[in-house]
């Protein structure tokens, strides 16, 4: 737990902008504000200017409380987040994480590693990311158990998965189908088009787009450089 601790301030303390990397680990933990203004004896609205910048830089005494306060309350519902926290490390072979100290919109992201969007294109409007994912398609398929296929979501599904070494589409597709967690949107890294019908149909049903690029993939981890956190 002291780790997931650290880390968590870690990210706050060098974040260019602290409010939002709150704000994207109270939301991580699945936590209200109202929630957490509850545990920490303050309103929401307190709440609500460190989030949105309103107050001044929280001190490091502010950072340790509202870190407590959520890594707590998680624990009080059975610590389910900190566990996937905790065993998010990928086998670096299959896929790599990356995090955005603050939620970046879907539509910036697809702009960035020029993507083309294939189905549900009024879903990238309103949702963020949290980070991203790129994942060796064949490898994760081949060598990863169904109940560890969560693991290449990091410490929250609310990011991007990339693709890499995909012909049709339909394998990913039908992975993301069977389990718990969904991404916000799934990327093909190689393919200039996709007609396969399974696949779609998935996506529609899930309501995750499918987004294809034919960025190489060391150009995309540039092109999101400015956005992640190292």
């Amino acid at each position: 737990m002291r780790l997931i601790k650290q880390k968590i301030a870690g990210e706050i303390t060098l974040a260019k902008n602290p409010g939002a990397a709150m704000k994207k680990w109270r939301e991580i933990f699945g936590i209200t504000q109202t929630e957490l203004a509850d545990y920490l004896k303050i309103t929401p609205s307190t709440i609500s200017d460190y989030e949105g910048n309103r107050r001044k830089s929280p001190g490091i005494n502010i950072i340790r409380r509202f870190i407590d306060a959520i890594v707590d309350i998680d624990k009080r519902r059975g610590g389910t987040v900190a566990k996937r926290i905790e065993g998010e490390k990928p086998p670096a072979d299959i896929f790599e994480a990356y995090e955005f100290p603050e939620p970046l919109s879907s539509t910036k992201f697809v702009e960035r590693i020029k993507g083309k969007v294939i189905t549900n294109k009024r879903r990238l409007k309103e949702t963020n990311l949290l980070g991203y994912s790129i994942v060796d398609s064949l490898k994760a398929i081949l060598e990863l158990p169904v109940d560890e296929f969560s693991k290449i979501y990091g410490p929250t599904p609310n990011r991007a998965v990339i693709f890499t070494r995909v012909s049709v589409g339909r394998s990913p597709m039908v992975a993301i189908r069977v389990t718990k967690f969904k991404p916000t949107l799934v990327v093909y890294q190689g393919l200039d088009r996709m007609d396969d019908l399974v696949a779609r149909k998935i996506s529609e049903v899930e309501k995750v787009p499918i987004v294809l690029t034919t960025m190489p993939i060391e150009e995309i981890k540039n092109a999101l450089k400015r956005y992640t956190y190292l």
